[in-house]
């Protein structure tokens, strides 16, 4: 094996290293948050007889997450409920805008 190989491999295995850490760091820094994702838009769960990633049927589902930044949840500008109370994102399930 030639030295311009080595090095390749070498520089090859540190950047895959790198990469990996990176994606750690990206996943550490994001949380679930139900009840802000649009119908069929959720990354996951959305609730009994549902697979996962857009599988949610209404708009802002309760039961449905979506991966934001840490911290961010309950800061989402989501429209009004129908009764005019405000509708925010949650870190747990809601019981809010589920399908009939």
């Amino acid at each position: 094996m030639s030295n311009t190989a080595k090095t390749l491999a070498v520089a090859s295995a540190v950047a895959a290293a790198l990469a990996a850490q990176g994606t750690t760091a990206t996943a550490q820094s994001k949380e679930k948050c139900y009840g802000v994702s649009l119908a069929g838009q959720n990354d996951c769960a959305a609730g009994p007889g549902t697979t996962c990633a857009g599988t949610s049927t209404v708009d802002y589902q309760g039961n449905a997450w979506t991966l934001v930044d840490t911290g961010t949840c309950s800061d989402i500008d989501l429209p009004e409920m129908a009764d005019g109370t405000e509708r925010e994102g949650s870190l747990e399930p809601l019981e809010r805008d589920l399908p009939a």
